[in-house]
Order: structure tokens, then C-alpha cells, then sequence
């Protein structure tokens, strides 16, 4: 969850911050592959044939050459990075990824699930965006963000194919703190993914306990899967709904009242996740509490404290908003705080900023994809497409998901729109 506020001020801030953003499809807990890189290497060629004394109306033809050429330019730039990036998953695929090109030229660099087909995705929103006919700006955050998204799709599409998407819920499928309407586009193609035999899993950090709260959150997806003349129980059976990042699985039930029924945790967990104690748990989230309450007080923060079975945050108490630094401050401070100590070294958890509140959850949205793979069967990383909107690597609870699939980041609901039509385009 977060505000359109901070996706916005993400997506725009300095190269102090760019340089934590990474490669959608990366499984490294560390930076990847530098945004900031990628376009540092877009930087030349633009600065070389820009032209921005020209007027738009004066030498028309020489303008559309320079656009063409420059296009090129661009094009061979992301196949260069494309070869690095095939280049890598083959070492990947010798035990020896230390040993790429790719890695000496970018230390931080993980591993990929799936090709990334750059130039094809560069030549696709090119001519959406008309990236290559800019004079005065260059290629953006914002362009190469969607370049990767289309690569990512087309990886998916040319190799293993999809069986599993999984959503964020805040600002991924609804507004920030709104709710899954019944005139929401997403659900026609939600509905698409299911009707097309495939799985879909809502991961968000919503830990309601009772079926019902989701039902209020996602109430026009489940009422039009209730009321589809074309789904077969089979594929209504394909949704479920994970809460609290990794904690609560819900599936669809047709003969429930809130179209959902809880599932017991023997039937999803993984092994990993049964070694975790109750002790452990408690004492996590009473370190993570005992902070939290500490940068309440330190930051004059008008807020109050929510203890749950699996998690624990601050809200505010008064109308408005807690400013961004406060939230992110709290989020390090959190965090930090957690990880050294002795709890937070055994057990998995995840701290974010969920736009106007901070919480602190048992496990993080890596578990919760895999477990969702788990009950689906067993499908596999590579054919796995998480959309969320939260990739920071600090107070962003989407960013572990990138340890279980391929992912796909967006900025608004909208996106997410567009992306499933073009994932259904390929």
C-alpha cells in the first residue's frame, strides 16, 4: 500500500535514491541492475543527436532522420544489455554467474528467471511513448521502468509461458485505501486470467483474519466471479487471496456468504515456514513494537498502535497525513532496529510504509507468492508474474517478491490495466 504521492515522488526523486531501483525480474536481495545505469548508457546518444536548438516546424525531414537514427541508437544499446543479460543466464545455468560480463560491469547483479527481450520492448513503447523523437528530454525513470515491464512480459511469453499472477492490492488494483468496485476495469481482465485456465493469488498486507473484510475490499471481483455465466467451479477455484504478506490464505468459495473461505495453514505451508515458533514471533513483534513506539515518541507522530496476531504498525489517530520522511524514517528505524537482533536474524519479516502508516509483518511477500506456487501445485518461479507498485529495497513490501517470480512494476491502477492487455497482446 502507498500514496499516488510517494509512487509519484519515487518515481522522480535523485540518482541518490534511482540507484536502488533494479531489473523487475532479478532475484538478488541487493541492487541488480541500475535503472541509473541503464540510463547513463541511453545519455549519449541522446546528448549527440538531440538537436534542441532545432524548431519542431523547421527542417522537418532532417528531424525525422535524426529521430530514426537516434531510435537505432537506442535500440542497439538494449541489445547490447540484452546479450549481457543472456550472457549471464548462462553462466547462471553453469554454476558460474560470477564469472559474466554482466557482474564485472554491475557487482550488485542477481539472477534472472527469464530473458529479457530489450530491444523488441524498447521498439513497443517507443512507439507509445515516442521516446526516440524527444529533443529536451531524455529517456526517463519512467520509460525504462515500462521497457522492462514489456521485456519482462515478452520473456514470459517467448519462454515458459504464465501460470500464476499475484496482485498488490493498494494503488496495484484499486486506489490507495479504496476498495475493488464492481466498474473496476481490472476485473474483466482478472476474470480473462481465470476463464484462460490460469491462477491468480491477491498478495497484500491487508491481515484480516475474517473472510468477510476481504469481501469488502475485494467485493466486485468476487461478486462478478459469483455471478459469471462462462466460469466453471474449476476456474473460480484458480483465485486465492493471501493476507498479511505470507500469513492468511483465503480461496474462493462459491457457497460462502463473503465468496471466501479461510484455508488452513497445513494445506499451503511451506517447510521452511513450519520451522517457525510461536515464541519467536511474539518476541519479534515485541521488539518491533517496543520501536515503533520509540519513533512514535522521538517524532512527536500522532498516531496509534495495532497489535495483531502476525503483525504490528502505527495509524493516525487525527485526520491527515504523516509526512513521507517521517514514515520512511520510522521504517529504517524499524527495520534496523529488528534486524539486529537476535529474533530478527531466525525469522523472516517485512517493515513498510503503507503510505500513511507503518507496519511490521511475520514473513514477507516472497513467502506469500511461494506459498500461493505451493498450493497451486508446485509452479515455478519462471512461470510466475508478480504487478505490484512497491520496489524500494527500504519500506516497500513488494520488493522481496522479486526472490519468487518474475515481477512487473506500476505506478497506478491504470498500468495495471495496460499490462494485462498487453501481456493478452503477445
Amino acid at each position: 500500500m502507498t500514496t499516488r504521492y510517494r509512487v509519484e515522488y519515487a518515481l522522480k526523486v535523485g540518482s541518490h535514491l534511482c540507484r536502488q531501483f533494479m531489473l523487475t525480474c532479478s532475484v538478488s536481495p541487493s541492487r541488480p541492475i541500475d535503472i541509473e545505469w541503464i540510463k547513463g548508457l541511453l545519455a549519449v546518444p541522446f546528448v549527440l543527436h538531440s538537436q534542441p536548438t532545432a524548431v519542431y516546424k523547421e527542417h522537418s525531414e532532417n528531424l525525422i532522420a535524426v529521430a530514426a537514427d537516434t531510435h537505432q541508437r537506442y535500440a542497439e544499446i538494449f541489445r547490447d544489455v540484452e546479450m549481457l543479460i543472456r550472457d549471464h543466464i548462462t553462466h547462471q545455468e553453469d554454476d558460474a554467474p560470477g564469472k559474466s560480463k554482466l557482474k564485472l560491469l554491475v557487482p550488485t547483479v542477481g539472477t534472472f528467471f527469464t530473458p529479457l527481450y530489450l530491444v523488441d520492448a524498447f521498439r513497443h513503447q517507443d512507439a507509445q511513448r515516442f521516446i526516440s523523437r524527444r529533443r529536451f528530454v531524455a529517456p526517463s525513470f519512467n520509460d525504462i521502468r515500462l521497457i522492462l515491464n514489456s521485456a519482462q512480459l515478452l520473456g514470459l511469453a517467448r519462454t515458459t509461458g504464465v501460470d500464476l499472477v499475484t496482485f498488490d492490492g493498494d494503488v496495484t488494483l484499486y486506489d490507495d485505501g479504496a476498495c475493488l468496485t464492481d466498474d473496476n476495469p481490472v476485473i474483466l481482465r482478472i476474470m480473462r486470467l481465470l476463464l484462460q485456465g490460469q491462477k491468480v493469488g491477491i498478495v497484500t498486507a491487508a491481515g484480516y483474519t475474517d473472510a468477510a473484510k476481504y469481501y469488502e475490499r475485494l467485493k466486485g471481483l468476487l461478486d462478478a466471479m459469483y455471478e459469471s455465466t462462462e466460469m466453471t467451479d474449476a476456474q473460480r477455484a484458480g483465485l486465492v487471496v493471501m493476507g498479511g504478506e505470507s500469513n492468511f490464505l483465503f480461496r474462493y468459495d462459491h457457497a460462502s456468504p463473503s465468496k471466501l473461505s479461510y484455508v488452513p495453514r497445513e494445506e499451503w505451508l511451506l517447510e521452511e515456514m513450519k520451522t517457525w515458533q510461536e515464541g519467536d514471533i511474539t518476541q519479534l513483534l515485541d521488539i518491533a513494537e517496543s520501536s515503533l513506539r520509540a519513533c512514535a515518541s522521538n517524532l512527536n507522530l500522532p498516531v496509534a498502535v495495532l497489535r495483531k496476531d502476525r503483525a504490528v504498525g502505527v495509524y493516525p489517530t487525527e485526520r491527515g497525513r504523516i509526512s513521507r520522511e517521517q514514515l520512511e524514517e520510522t521504517v529504517l528505524v524499524v527495520q534496523n532496529t529488528v534486524e539486529r537482533s537476535e529474533v530478527g536474524a531466525r525469522l523472516p519479516f517485512c517493515a513498510f510504509n503503507g503510505g500513511n502508516d507503518v507496519f511490521v509483518d511475520i514473513g514477507d511477500k516472497s513467502w506469500g507468492v511461494r506459498a500461493c506456487q505451493r498450493y497451486f501445485g508446485g509452479i515455478e518461479p519462471a512461470r510466475t508474474l508478480h504487478v505490484g507498485d512497491q520496489f524500494l529495497s527500504a519500506g516497500a513490501n513488494d520488493f522481496k517478491a522479486r526472490l519468487a517470480s518474475t515481477t512487473a512494476w506500476i505506478a497506478s491502477p491504470a498500468e495495471t490495466v495496460q499490462l494485462l492487455d498487453e501481456l493478452q497482446g503477445i
